[in-house]
C-alpha cells in the first residue's frame, strides 16, 4: 500500500494554530521517507496544549510559518495521493485552517482515517486511541504526541492493517477531500 500519514500538534483550540507537522511516506507497505517541521503559529500558546506536546513559543521563535512549508509539502495533498491520520477529522481540519488562514489554495486528496478502521478491524480494544491501538499491535510509540511519533504509529498501524486484513476492506474508508 502507497500513502502517507501525517499529524498535526497545534497551539491552541483555534484549528489555524498549528505547532508541528510530521509526514510519513509509505511506498508498499515499507516507510521510505520522512517530514518533520516545528511551525511558528499565528496565535498565543495554551498552556494545557503545550503540557500535552511539550511545544512551548520559545521552541517556535525561528521556526517557518504554515505558509513558509506548504510548497514542500503540498506536492503530497493531490487528488491522487492517499493521506492517513488517527482521527483524521482533526488533522484534515487543521490542515484546512492553516490554508483557509493563509489564503493559500484548497487542498484536494484521498483521506483514510485509522481510528475508523481500527474501530472495524479491531472491535475489541477498549477503545480506539493512538497509544492504545499501538499497545495492542505492539507498534511503539516512543513519544505520544510528538507529531513525528505519532504519524510513525499511525503509518504503522495501517500497513498492519493492511497486511492482516488486505486493501479492499480498507478502500471503504478512503474518502475525497
Amino acid at each position: 500500500m502507497n500513502f502517507a500519514a501525517f499529524d498535526f500538534e497545534t497551539a491552541s483550540n483555534e484549528r489555524h494554530s498549528a505547532v508541528s507537522l510530521a509526514l510519513v511516506v509509505v511506498r508498499d507497505n515499507k516507510v521510505v521517507d520522512q517530514f518533520y517541521s516545528l511551525i511558528k503559529p499565528p496565535t498565543a500558546f495554551s498552556a494545557r496544549n503545550s503540557q500535552i506536546h511539550g511545544i512551548y513559543p520559545k521552541d517556535v521563535i525561528n521556526a517557518p510559518t504554515f505558509a513558509e512549508i506548504w510548497p514542500t509539502i503540498a506536492p503530497l495533498f493531490t487528488e491522487e495521493k492517499l493521506m492517513v491520520a488517527h482521527n483524521a477529522t482533526f488533522d484534515a481540519s487543521v490542515l484546512r485552517a492553516c490554508l483557509d488562514y493563509y489564503r493559500l489554495p484548497e487542498a484536494h486528496y484521498q483521506l483514510l482515517d485509522t481510528v475508523k478502521t481500527s474501530r472495524r478491524l479491531l472491535p475489541d480494544l477498549a477503545n480506539h486511541k493512538l497509544n492504545t491501538v499501538s499497545a495492542a499491535l505492539k507498534i511503539e510509540l516512543e513519544n505520544h504526541h510528538n507529531a513525528l511519533a505519532d504519524a510513525l504509529a499511525c503509518a504503522e498501524i495501517l500497513i498492519y492493517q493492511s497486511e492482516m486484513f488486505g486493501n479492499d476492506v480498507l478502500k471503504e474508508y478512503v474518502r475525497n477531500k
